[in-house]
Order: C-alpha cells, then structure tokens, then sequence
C-alpha cells in the first residue's frame, strides 16, 4: 500500500500548484453542478462557461435538425 509519502515522491519537478486554489470548485459540486475540465486547446477558444454553453447548444440545435430531416 502506498503511503502519502511515497505520493508525493512520485510528483514530477514540472508539476507547480504553487498558484492553485484550495476548494476552487468545492461549492460547485457541493451544489451538485457538473465541473468540466476542457483540454488546452479547447480552452484556449472558448473562453467562459457561458461560450462553452453556446457552442453546445448550437450543436445541439443542428442536431436536432438533423434529426427532423431525416
């Protein structure tokens, strides 16, 4: 079994939670509200939840389009 100790011995140098926030999102999942995590490259485009949400809904509006069509 591994110990805390030996853990923290197999954290990378590059690895810095230096600037991280302890409980960022504790309340969020407290309130039961879905916490996504976007990769680099898609959070480098959408910029906010709120652009995020948009770009689905937009998805989601063609798809149901789609499915009209069909």
């Amino acid at each position: 079994m591994k110990t805390i100790t030996d853990e923290a011995e197999e954290m990378l140098p590059e690895y810095d939670f230096s600037k991280g926030v302890r409980g960022k999102h504790f309340k969020a999942y407290q309130e039961n509200t879905n916490v996504i995590f976007l990769e680099d490259d898609v959070a480098k485009i959408f910029k906010s939840s709120e652009a995020v949400n948009h770009a689905l809904r937009m998805l989601i509006n063609i798809a149901h389009q789609e499915i009209q069509n069909a």
